[in-house]
């Protein structure tokens, strides 16, 4: 695949997304994405996009929450 952004080459890897649901953050560990190799731009299949919409909406494993801050400028 070609990045639409530098026109770099990608290439498959394992990422964390930040991912929103229902007004709900979630962070996903190994999420399979294409990846620029130049600029970093990641891709992510609708399919898996699709399957993270629906693990989340059923009972799931949760590894550890952790907080974060929210910063209005």
């Amino acid at each position: 695949m070609i990045c639409e952004f530098c026109g770099g080459k990608t290439e498959s890897r394992k990422v964390k997304k930040h991912h929103w649901l229902h007004d709900r953050l979630y962070l996903i560990e190994n999420v399979e994405a294409e990846v620029c190799c130049d600029c970093g731009e990641r891709y992510f299949y609708v399919k898996v996009l699709d399957t993270i919409d629906a693990m989340l909406q059923t009972q799931h494993n949760v590894e550890r929450y952790f907080q974060v801050e929210v910063v209005r400028v």
